[in-house]
């Protein structure tokens, strides 16, 4: 644990991680009032890790408080894997709202940025939507930038960013 922050950040590699990731994970679209059908959500979440192990080229992190309560997550995986093996995604940042203004979502991002520039990525993208204000804020402040759709969403404000790694 850093002196900076009041939060700890592991990779998500036991059973009990897993279990922790999935309620994020699930706490998270609830807390947009957004269905994520249109993404394979379900599908997602029965087969974490999924797309997002550490064995594939993705990761899932979290972040505990002081009490070791998981307090955050976010996750890697890589996208277009085989007409772009050096871009990748970064999904589901989330932190409890209790959490919030700790510096954790923050800590995730920057932990995850050095992780895909360490697996060899060349390019972060996102999706986020309009109204999260802070977000975007936060995903600017580290370097990433309005970019085209990488994919169609149904969901109107979606807002594509992307990083230059």
């Amino acid at each position: 644990m850093s002196a900076k922050y009041s939060f700890t950040l592991r990779p998500a590699r036991t059973p009990e991680h897993l279990s922790a990731i999935k309620f994020l994970f699930t706490t998270y679209p609830e807390s947009l009032g957004i269905d994520l059908t249109y993404q394979g959500f379900a599908s997602e979440l029965a087969t974490l890790p999924g797309k997002y192990s550490h064995k594939s080229g993705g990761e899932l992190l979290l972040a505990f408080n002081t009490s070791g309560e998981a307090i955050g997550c976010v996750g890697l995986r890589p996208l277009d894997q085989a007409s772009n093996p050096t871009r990748c995604e970064i999904k589901r940042l989330y932190i409890t709202p209790s959490a919030r203004g700790l510096g954790a979502g923050k800590g995730l991002l920057d932990w995850m940025v050095k992780k895909a520039r360490e697996l060899g990525y060349e390019e972060m993208v996102l999706d986020t939507l309009q109204t999260m204000e802070k977000a975007r804020g936060m995903y600017k402040s580290v370097g990433f930038v309005e970019t085209e759709a990488y994919y169609d969403s149904p969901v109107e404000g979606t807002v594509f960013m992307r990083l230059v790694l």
